[in-house]
């Protein structure tokens, strides 16, 4: 009978490690795409609707150019961002959010509340 039990145990295992990497995996994807400190800023910023660098910039307060240029072309590369080169003189570059980025907009959602009550809950203050 003990034998039984360890077999029960073990299936119960293996379906809960198979659960936890059906989390894992999906979030772990999300994360590769969404690291760092800078990429959601841009996105949220992008939200607002459709800029040129320099606004870009402006509102995410602290990056630098080279940074910028690098998270554009990340964002660009994993279909979040769609880059626009306008035939003007000089070339006008113009940058808005994909339908795949709006796609973001229930988990910026939930982690400017999740952020709202954290930061409550350590200093006691709302933003």
């Amino acid at each position: 009978m003990p034998e039984t039990k360890s077999l029960v145990k073990s299936k119960a295992e293996d379906h809960s490690f198979g659960e936890c990497m059906g989390m894992l995996l999906p979030v772990r994807d999300a994360l590769e795409v969404l690291n760092g400190k800078w990429k959601l800023p841009i996105i949220i910023s992008l939200s607002f609707g459709n800029k040129r660098f320099r606004q870009i910039s402006k509102d995410v307060v602290g990056i630098t150019d080279k940074m910028l240029s690098k998270e554009l072309k990340d964002l660009e590369m994993n279909q979040l961002v769609k880059r626009t080169i306008y035939d003007t003189f000089p070339p006008t570059v113009e940058y808005s959010i994909t339908d795949h980025g709006r796609s973001l907009k229930r988990v910026i959602n939930e982690l400017k509340s999740w952020g709202t009550e954290h930061r409550r809950k350590l200093i006691g203050k709302r933003p």
